[in-house]
């Protein structure tokens, strides 16, 4: 088995989140080898074209198209291929089409003695994270999804232009399911340490609940919104591919709200979903027990409920 080359990335799938997250990851510079997988071969040859083009202004790095052969010492493969999303149709709706595709794909990325971190950014990703992780048998820390770490973004840029304020200073999570059933831990939320509730009144908020109410189902429908005007979402997800890589190639540590299994805790056990963990080079490090309502963590539950009796449908 070869050792992962920690400046080696793949991309599966070169639709739009694929080639946006390409395009990311060659303006980051994290990677000097980036391979480009598609069941189309001339599209992954085509984008990795198109973006080697930029290279003069980004800096050195060998993008190209390729197949499971490459993927051997790769430290990271992005799995973005999957049927998309169409409006009016739910992540979860998604599932039976994208597991069956995820069968084909993660087999044979496991029978190139592939030895790094799987990054599933396709949808529905919590099932899909689930799915990755029972067929490929690898360590469950190394198997991430993508998760809330967009929703959450969304977040934190509602947060920050409502109450005029720099999203980066804003630190709130969306947890759970990826999806209709996510739940923003509002208990913990905060600006900068002040409670999310006092800086509100500080903005002159008299009714800072139905405020939040509202914001959270922004964040919630937004993805279907831009689905609804433009048939697809892409430079947020790509961006949140970019971050997650970040922590593992820098081994930052970094807490983000990724989807991976939950080993035991709020009586959650054997699905995937959100919670915060630390991200580093080996995957996830540990999950964060974040401090959650009573509400919080009911609705929470309800969330994991829902993506369990729809992995329990599936035939892996």
């Amino acid at each position: 088995m070869s050792k992962p080359n920690p400046r080696k990335a793949a991309i599966i799938g070169c639709g739009y989140v694929g080639a946006a997250s390409a395009f990311a990851l060659m303006m980051s510079k994290l990677f000097s080898e980036l391979v480009m997988i598609d069941a189309n071969y001339d599209k992954a040859d085509g984008e990795a074209m198109d973006i080697s083009h930029g290279i003069p202004f980004a800096g050195q790095m060998r993008i190209y198209a390729g197949d499971y052969h490459d993927l051997s010492d790769a430290s990271l493969v992005i799995i973005t291929a999957g049927a998309n999303q169409k409006p009016g149709e739910t992540r979860l709706d998604l599932v039976q089409k994208n597991v069956e595709i995820f069968k084909t794909v993660i087999t044979s990325i496991m029978e190139h003695q592939f030895n790094g971190i799987l990054l599933v950014v396709a949808n529905p990703v919590d099932i899909l994270t689930y799915a990755a992780a029972k067929i490929s048998g690898m360590p469950e820390n190394r198997v991430i999804g993508s998760g809330t770490v967009l929703d959450t973004a969304r977040l934190k840029y509602a947060l920050g232009q409502h109450l005029g304020v720099d999203s980066r200073s804003v630190h709130a999570f969306v947890i759970g399911e990826h999806g209709d059933s996510e739940i923003v831990a509002w208990s913990c939320a905060n600006v900068s340490g002040i409670p999310l509730r006092d800086f509100y009144a500080m903005r002159g908020y008299s009714d800072p609940i139905k405020e939040m109410r509202k914001i959270a189902e922004e964040v919630k429908n937004s993805a279907y919104e831009i689905i609804a005007k433009k048939h697809a979402t892409y430079y947020g997800i790509a961006m949140s591919v970019k971050r997650i890589c970040e922590c593992i190639v820098r081994d930052e540590k970094s807490i983000l709200p990724v989807s991976a299994l939950i080993p035991g805790e709020y009586d959650i056990r054997e699905i995937s979903l959100s919670m915060p963990a630390i991200v580093g080079a080996n995957g996830i490090e540990t999950h964060l027990p974040i401090s959650l309502n009573r509400d919080e963590s009911s609705a929470l539950r309800h969330s994991a409920k829902t993506l369990t009796e729809i992995a329990e449908t599936l035939n892996i």
